[in-house]
């Protein structure tokens, strides 16, 4: 009598188990081990901060100033080929192309002039087109229900219609950097109106760029029912690109990049993997915990106003007894930053602008309380002396749903910043002609005679 399907998958569960249980024994090392060698977890010594793996001009981060030969907190800022992003931002307060001029600038090392800007602007527009065949046959098939792997899928099968796609010198990857730059915000939402359509059963919404348009204006009119937007809500959102677009060498998508790069990988090899990197919740995903935790921070705080009634409610997330019972107040600390996160300050400033627009400044004033009141809980909960600042995770959700973005892609609008800085450290990384990454692991298992297998019996790693 045949097994029915049930009694297999019952079966197959079981075996399953069984080899977990193997698989986990196997994998698992011995935590002293990790000391007793000095092992860099994470590439961070025993103090947190990055072992240092390479050399870099496109950024600098700073958070720490000299005084008497030590090290003491201070405000963080961050550098794009030397210039403060600040001045950046400021230098272009109320002009549309801050994203594109801040791209220029991580590329060729230096601020474009106005002739410049405005070819290369021109190059970016004429790149942006993707096919009516590619649209069908890439994006439209097989929807994710994650952007994040709409993005890898697209950029993967680009390769396919490239006829130079494995040539890594610079020439040739600086024009197919060019043409991811252009083409991401493209990708990004006619994947989630593919998903809304095939998955969700929703209107299906193609609207092809407008090459007049700045980068954070085009995503705005591709992303909308109506095409529409104000003047504000296109330059908070060109301000988070800018924002998003670069951050050291160091931080886990860059870094993947210069290792992929390194092996000598095509130029869609190396983004996908970097793609593939940011979309870890540990690093592109927090914002969208941000919203979430203050989703529910919202329902059960009844008076907003009240700092007794946050720090109540703070103090339970911490003591692990609300919200993913992690323990973690999402968009709070950073590994790097002391004082301040230079573009959650930016942010911050942005995002009440819009609050106020959008007539939203009692939510905003609600962030602003959770700021002020979560760094110090935080220090108080965990001894610490260093203090904890808001991340940019922290406002950048709060301000992706007030420009109506949803959720589902607020992490690819990351990569579509990011992707700048990616390409500026694989040029880096092709024009210094470095050797291929590879960082050591030590052994620590045991040799073994090998067992014929009539001889063998069951067998499981002990615990450590």
């Amino acid at each position: 009598m045949k097994e029915t399907m049930m009694e297999l998958e019952k079966k197959l569960d079981e075996t399953l188990d069984k080899l977990v249980t193997y698989c986990m024994a196997a994998g698992e090392i011995d935590k002293a081990l990790y000391y007793e060698y000095d092992v860099k977890r994470g590439l961070r010594d025993a103090g947190g901060k990055g072992v240092l793996t390479g050399l870099t001009e496109v950024s600098d981060i700073t958070s720490y100033k000299m005084e008497g030969g030590a090290r003491v907190p201070d405000e963080g800022e961050l550098y794009f080929q030397g210039y403060n992003v600040k001045d950046l931002i400021s230098g272009r307060a109320g002009k549309r192309y801050k994203f594109e001029e801040a791209t220029y600038l991580l590329l060729f090392g230096a601020l474009p002039t106005s002739q410049q800007l405005d070819n290369f602007i021109k190059i970016i527009t004429d790149m942006q087109e993707l096919s009516g065949q590619f649209v069908r046959d890439v994006i439209m098939k097989s929807p994710s229900v994650n952007i994040m792997n709409s993005l890898q899928k697209s950029i993967i099968t680009l390769y396919s219609y490239d006829p130079k796609a494995e040539d890594t010198t610079v020439r040739n990857v600086l024009f197919q950097s060019l043409q991811l730059i252009a083409k991401m915000p493209l990708i990004a939402v006619y994947a989630y109106y593919a998903y809304r359509h095939f998955v969700m059963d929703e209107s299906l919404l193609i609207r092809n760029p407008d090459p007049k348009m700045s980068t954070a204006e085009n995503i705005l009119r591709m992303l909308r029912p109506t095409g529409e937007f104000t003047p504000l809500e296109a330059e908070v959102l060109d301000t988070a690109l800018v924002l998003h677009a670069e951050h050291g060498g160091g931080n886990n998508s860059t870094f993947t990049t210069h290792v992929v790069t390194s092996s000598g990988t095509d130029t869609y090899s190396a983004i996908a993997a970097a793609v593939a990197s940011l979309k870890g919740p540990r690093h592109g995903g927090a914002n969208l915990k941000v919203l979430q935790m203050f989703k529910e921070i919202k329902e059960e705080v009844k008076d907003w106003t009240s700092e007794d009634e946050i720090s109540e409610y703070l103090n339970k997330i911490v003591n692990k007894q609300a919200f993913d019972h992690t323990g973690l107040i999402y968009g709070m600390g950073h590994a790097v930053y002391t004082l301040s996160d230079p573009r959650a300050v930016i942010l911050k400033e942005q995002t009440k602008a819009l609050a106020q627009e959008k007539g939203r400044l009692e939510e905003f004033a609600l962030y602003e309380k959770v700021e002020k009141l979560a760094g110090e809980i935080l220090m108080h909960h965990r001894h610490l002396f260093k203090p904890i600042c808001a991340n940019v995770d922290f406002y950048s959700g709060f301000m992706y749903s007030m420009l109506d973005i949803p959720e589902e892609l607020f992490t690819p609008i990351f990569a579509i910043a990011r992707i700048s800085g990616w390409s500026a450290h694989r040029l880096e990384e092709l024009v210094n002609a470095g050797k291929i990454i590879r960082p050591a692991y030590k052994y620590v298992g045991h040799h073994r005679d090998y067992e014929d297998i009539k001889s063998r019996k069951p067998y499981i790693k002990e615990k450590k």
